[in-house]
C-alpha cells in the first residue's frame, strides 16, 4: 500500500477513535458514572415505583453493553493503527493477501480479506448450529 493511502487510512482511523472516545466519555458521565440513587435524583436508595427502578436498571445495562462494544471497536482501531506503523496494514492476517481498498474504506480496521472473513463467519454459523 502506498504511503498516501496509509496516511489516508490513518487519518480515518484516528477520527473514528476520537469519536469513540467522546462517545465513551458521554456514556460514562451520563449513565456509568452515577449510582442508581444519583440517577433517580431520589434521597433514598429506592425509586418511587418498581417500574422506575426496572427502567433505570435497563438503561444502565444498555449503557454497559454499548461501552463494551465501543471498547472492543476501540481495541480493533488501535490494532489497525499499530499495523499501519509496522507496515502490515492492509494485509489479511490469515492468508496474507491484500485487503481491497473498498473493504478498508467500509471497515478501516479490517484484519481479514473478504474471502477469509466469509469463511470465518460460515465456520461460526456452522459451529453454532451443531450445538
Amino acid at each position: 500500500m502506498r504511503k498516501r493511502e496509509l496516511e489516508r487510512f490513518e487519518k480515518l482511523l484516528l477520527k473514528k477513535r476520537d469519536e469513540l472516545l467522546k462517545e465513551l466519555g458521554l456514556l460514562k458521565s451520563n449513565n456509568l458514572g452515577t449510582t442508581t440513587k444519583e440517577a433517580t435524583g431520589d434521597h433514598s436508595s429506592y425509586s418511587f415505583h418498581m417500574a422506575d427502578l426496572g427502567t433505570d436498571a435497563m438503561e444502565r445495562e444498555k449503557a454497559f453493553m454499548l461501552a463494551s462494544k465501543s471498547g472492543r471497536l476501540l481495541h480493533h482501531i488501535n490494532e489497525a493503527l499499530r499495523r499501519i506503523q509496522d507496515t502490515s496494514y492492509g494485509k489479511c492476517i490469515t492468508c496474507g493477501k491484500n485487503i481491497s481498498v473498498q473493504r478498508l474504506l467500509a471497515v478501516p480496521h479490517a484484519r481479514y480479506c473478504i474471502e477469509c472473513k466469509e469463511r470465518e463467519e460460515t465456520e461460526k454459523t456452522t459451529a453454532v448450529r451443531k450445538q
